[in-house]
């Protein structure tokens, strides 16, 4: 089958989704009203909770969401069970689950104050579900913190190119922040100075190249970048919104278009032939295809840390609440758009090999021993672009490599103010000195697991436990549509599945870790599904569509 035709009918697919099935959850579920002002207004601040412009924000919240999972994840849902299984969970997981998700947890935030959705756990099922859920939650945060960290030092190493334009655009988004907001520049104007800032940058960094020493004061070069990349988390996280984060995430938003714009034109003007199978088994080395697959391929179609960033960062910059739906459904559906570029450079631009002989373009190869994913997606990307007149294959490798670190670093810092919120929630004090203290904190816990390479040890099963906070949010939003008295059929049915499938996964996975002796990973397994097990028969009377008169109602507030 030709991978453009195929990308055309998953394409028209989101497309109709989020034009028919988003309106229809916007008007049954949410009924957004403009004259009902948003936290961004009834609690400004000017750090957290600043009104953001409608552009601007949709960048943070699709930097946000995005990092290398979109990417990843159809990677190894190709390899393991073929592109037709990846394609048909991307298109129909994102419309009827992960884009209800996430712009349900951004809404049911903003009318409650921008407080997260752990906190509003507490309104629907009680104080006991809020306080584990919330702890769960900063856990699986800090995690993210570490090995995004990780991920983004290693880049550094291998692709020292990237170092100046990285950093090079945290100055440019400020002084971008400062123009829009403080100057009254045009976001049109500002944008394109920006850009033509980022291409000199760019062209910088492809000159000078920053390559560190092995040893940098007494570390090495990989705990260096680290460190580095720890302390900028702890500054980027308490700074105002609108002078970087918004403004950082927006441009990093318009590096990941210019991206696809590139991976579809290279995919219009190549044409090429499927080369992958389109079902390799119902089982394989990652295990079955229900659940694992689901499991495997999460931001595409549905990921737990969405809800997150939408019921964290983006709720608390929403300008009105009719922009709710493009920037939680359609974030959403735009990474889906990511998705299916990836399952078509993997199973076309990539040379589908079981034998995994070394070669440069060599699918299974790649994704082991020739580095691993983000390898691979860059060597499959730039072989796409290059059919464009005027890129080379360097050169697309480089654009891919770039795409993929500018996001990483945005849910770096992201979710290290997330964290924060967690613990002023917990705590219940959110002043300034609460600010510094417990993203201090945050850091500290991040750094010791990134530094000690203990992350390691927990990472096999963040997969299972990422799609978990999905299906515990889907509870929660469900409990909440029963309290305004709104038709739960449409997240009760995900958050059911979502909980199937992940505890499904959990158990599978804690048999194979018990059987090879992995006693830790095994017992934290056993802890995530009593976590599932508990919140489930917390709102069970929701979950077995007890009748909402029976339910106290909720009244919404900002």
């Amino acid at each position: 089958m030709n991978a453009l035709l195929w990308a055309v009918i998953i394409l028209a697919w989101l497309f109709f989704g989020y034009k028919v099935y988003g309106r229809f959850i916007e008007r049954r579920l949410v009924e957004p009203d403009d004259n009902r002002p948003t936290p961004a207004h009834t609690r400004y601040d000017g750090v957290d909770f600043s009104p953001a412009k409608t552009s601007l924000l949709f960048g943070h919240h699709f930097s946000s969401i995005a990092g290398a999972g979109p990417i990843v994840g159809p990677l190894i849902g190709v390899m393991y069970f073929g592109w037709l299984a990846a394609s048909i969970w991307i298109a129909l997981g994102s419309i009827f689950i992960g884009a209800v998700h996430d712009y349900l947890a951004l809404m049911v935030s903003v009318r409650n104050g921008g407080n997260s959705i752990a906190d509003v756990a507490q309104l629907t099922l009680g104080k006991k579900s809020k306080v584990i859920f919330a702890i769960f939650l900063w856990l699986a945060l800090v995690l993210v913190v570490a090995i995004f960290g990780v991920i983004t030092a290693k880049t550094f190493i291998s692709q020292p190119s990237i170092v100046v334009p990285t950093f090079g655009l945290i100055i440019i988004a400020m002084f971008f922040g400062y123009l829009v907001y403080r100057k009254g520049v045009n976001v049109v104007v500002g944008t394109i100075l920006s850009l033509v800032l980022l291409g000199i940058l760019l062209w910088l960094g492809n000159l000078v190249p920053i390559v560190l020493p092995d040893t940098v004061l007494g570390m090495t070069n990989m705990t260096f970048w680290f460190w580095v990349l720890m302390i900028y988390a702890l500054f980027a996280s308490v700074l105002p919104v609108w002078f970087l984060l918004q403004p950082r995430d927006y441009l990093s938003t318009w590096m990941l278009f210019i991206g696809l714009f590139l991976g579809y034109l290279g995919l219009i003007l190549a044409h090429p032939t499927i080369n992958a199978p389109a079902v390799i088994s119902f089982t394989s080395d990652k295990g079955p295809l229900w659940p694992m697959l689901f499991v495997l391929i999460a931001c595409s179609s549905v990921s737990g840390f969405h809800s997150l960033v939408a019921g964290g960062t983006t709720s608390k910059q929403l300008d009105k609440e009719s922009k709710g739906r493009l920037i939680g459904y359609g974030g959403m559906v735009t990474e889906s758009v990511l998705g299916i570029l990836v399952v078509c450079i993997a199973a076309s631009a990539l040379i589908w090999d079981p034998s995994a002989a070394q070669s440069q373009f060599g699918y299974q190869y790649l994704m082991g021993e020739g580095g691993g994913p983000i390898v691979a997606f860059a060597n499959g990307y730039g072989k796409m672009v290059s059919s464009i007149p005027g890129i080379t294959l360097i050169a697309g490798i480089f654009i891919g490599m770039l795409m993929l670190n500018a996001f990483v670093i945005t849910t770096l810092d992201t979710s290290t103010r997330l964290a924060r919120f967690l613990i002023g929630e917990l705590s219940g004090f959110k002043g300034i000195g609460n600010r510094w203290i417990a993203t201090i904190i945050t850091i500290l816990f991040a750094a010791y697991m990134g530094a000690s390479g203990s992350y390691n040890v927990i990472w096999p099963v963040f997969g299972a436990a990422n799609q978990l906070v999905a299906a515990l949010a889907l509870i929660v939003v469900s409990s909440y549509m029963v309290g305004i008295r709104k038709p739960r059929i449409y997240t009760v049915i995900p958050a059911i599945f979502m909980l199937l499938t992940t505890v499904a996964a959990l158990i599978y996975q804690m048999f194979g870790f018990f059987d090879t002796g992995n006693y830790t990973l095994g017992i934290l397994s056993v802890i995530l599904i009593v976590l599932a097990v508990f919140i489930a028969f917390e709102a069970r009377d929701v979950l077995l569509f007890i009748k909402a008169e029976k339910f106290k109602l909720i009244k919404e507030t900002t």
